[in-house]
This record gives structure tokens, C-alpha cells and sequence, in this order.
């Protein structure tokens, strides 16, 4: 039953019914509608502001495993990076020099500073950004991981080929020499017996009769069988491989022909005065890689360590050379 209110009018002096006009009402209505619609906003601002709706709360959920996976995976980039770095290093610095291979240049290979920058780009990032850069790394550690594949490869080559390039590498007198006594002049700077003047001798001269066999120092392949006119008169050059080549100049009878094979210990020549010399002798030079090196250092196979002692004491006194 709807409750009825009275108020007592002055005027009238009377309790007279009370009557809500219709303005009233409507104001009174909208006003708390007013109330409710502004509370409802508040609440709403401040759940979104400090509560997650269920999508959300699985969405960062999501975004936080993602990142966890993510510095797992640049913690473990950062390993692969370190081990391939010593896999680098190990690989020019101990396998290629047993080997004596040229290391594989930096350009093959990322250069260790910018791998650090990008190190330290990488804690700066957000998570595509983040994304993106792992992906970058993995290519390039891919990359990387190709190019050391190759060289092992390569390396593994360098060890079936071990033994051919110990046949190949220059390791015997070229002439008969027991008693060491054949040695005339050293490699250095040593009086031209022609012109009378210090002139750079380039090889060994072993003073012996005409006639007196010549062997290859190594196996290889005959390049040169003649007299080109250079001052060797005849002369042979033996290409090894490997960058080695070995030269016999002055001979007095060429016995190889060129392109033929021949082995360490063939006879090859014989000892002559042909060309600029003074008398019968073997000029004998090793050249590496198109340098011409002393080839006292290539007679480890039959000498001793007391008589290479000796051998470097008598070729280096400073005497004339025959060519």
C-alpha cells in the first residue's frame, strides 16, 4: 500500500496531502540516474586500471613466457657465439698452421666487435625488436657454421694430403754429399766472381766434377728443360705444389723433359758450367710461394743435426759465389 504524506499548511491552518509535482520527479530520476551512470564509470576506470580481464591476464601470461623464451634463447646465442668463436680460433691459429694453410680471412666470418655491439643492442630492446635480432644472430651464426664446416672440410683434405706434401716439400741435398765437402757458397750476399762485386745469391752452389748425377730434391712436375738465356744456361725447375718449386742451374746434359713426373732422389741432370759460371758446379734454389729462400733449411732427410750444424757455419762464410 503506497505510503500517503500530509504537511500542515500555515495558511489554511490545516494538514493538508502532499503532492510531488511531476518537474520534480523527472529531475529526481534523471539525477540519480546522473549518480548511478557517473559510480559506474569510476568502477569500471578503475577495474580496467588495476584488474585484468581473462583475456588479458592470458595474454601477459603469454607476453612474460615469451620473454623468459626469449633470454633463454639470446643466453644460449651468446654460448653458440663463444664456442664458435674458440672453434675460429683454434682453427687458423693451431689446425691451418700444422698444415701451413692461409686462415680464413675476417670476411668470411662475423668480426667479434660487432658481435659485441650487437650484444649490448640486444638488452635494449623491446620484443619484436627482440625477435628480430635473435633471428638476425641465428642466420648469422648459420652462416658462420657453414663457412667452419667448409674449413674442416678443407682441413680434412690438408690430412689425406699430409703425406703428399711431405713427398712434395723439398728435403735432400741435389747432389751426392756425404761429407759436406761439395758446398761452395751459401745463400746471402756473397762476390759475383764476374763483375767482381757483391751481388744477392739467390741458391747453393755445390762444386763438383762434370758429369756428376743431379736429383730432384722432391717429387713434382718438370716446368722448365732447357736454356732459357737467363744466366742459368741449362737449367731445370721442378714444380712441387704446395707453393714449392725447386731450380738446378749450369748443368752440363738435361736427362728430364718438361711435364714429366718425377720423384725425390731421380736423376734429373748432371752437373756442367754452362751459362754465367766459372766452373763445373750445381746452382741449386728453393723458392715458396714465388720467393726464393734459403734452401739450407730443406735438407732434414739425410743430414744429421752435427752435420747441419756444420752445413749453416760453412754456408754462411762470406766467400765467392761460382755464378
Amino acid at each position: 500500500m503506497k505510503k500517503v504524506k500530509y504537511y500542515y499548511n500555515t495558511h489554511t491552518l490545516r494538514y493538508e496531502k502532499l503532492e510531488v509535482p511531476l518537474r520534480v520527479k523527472l529531475l529526481r530520476v534523471l539525477g540519480f540516474l546522473a549518480a548511478a551512470i557517473v559510480t559506474a564509470f569510476i568502477i569500471v576506470a578503475i577495474a580496467f586500471q588495476y584488474l585484468d580481464s581473462p583475456k588479458e591476464k592470458m595474454l601477459r601470461a603469454e607476453n612474460e613466457a615469451m620473454k623468459d623464451d626469449y633470454e633463454l634463447l639470446d643466453k644460449q646465442i651468446r654460448e653458440l657465439n663463444t664456442r664458435l668463436r674458440e672453434l675460429e680460433t683454434r682453427d687458423n691459429e693451431v689446425y691451418r698452421s700444422i698444415f701451413e694453410a692461409n686462415p680464413i680471412p675476417d670476411s668470411a666470418r662475423a668480426k667479434q666487435l660487432e658481435q659485441k655491439k650487437e650484444e649490448q643492442l640486444v638488452a635494449s630492446l623491446n620484443d619484436i625488436q627482440l625477435a628480430r635480432s635473435i633471428a638476425s644472430s641465428i642466420k648469422n651464426l648459420t652462416a658462420r657454421m657453414d663457412a667452419q664446416k667448409k674449413s674442416y672440410g678443407d682441413i680434412e683434405g690438408f690430412i689425406k694430403n699430409k703425406e703428399d706434401l711431405l713427398a712434395s716439400t723439398p728435403a735432400i741435398q741435389p747432389v751426392s754429399n756425404a761429407d759436406l765437402k761439395r758446398l761452395a757458397s751459401g745463400f746471402g750476399y756473397r762476390i759475383d766472381p764476374i763483375y767482381k762485386m757483391t751481388k744477392f745469391h739467390a741458391g747453393l752452389d755445390f762444386s763438383a766434377p762434370q758429369g756428376t748425377p743431379v736429383y730432384a730434391s722432391a717429387n713434382g712436375t718438370i716446368s722448365v728443360a732447357g736454356n732459357l738465356g737467363n744466366g742459368y744456361g741449362n737449367h731445370v725447375v721442378i714444380r712441387h705444389g704446395y707453393g714449392y718449386e725447386t731450380l738446378y742451374g749450369h748443368l752440363y746434359k738435361i736427362k728430364a723433359r718438361n711435364g714429366q713426373k718425377v720423384k725425390r732422389g731421380e736423376i734429373i741432370g748432371y752437373v756442367g758450367s754452362t751459362g754465367k759460371s766459372t766452373g763445373p758446379h750445381l746452382h741449386y734454389e728453393v723458392h715458396r710461394n714465388g720467393v726464393k729462400v734459403d734452401p739450407i733449411y730443406y735438407f732434414y732427410n739425410d743430414l744429421s743435426p752435427e752435420q747441419f750444424d756444420r752445413m749453416l757455419k760453412m754456408a754462411a762464410a762470406g766467400n765467392q759465389s761460382f755464378d
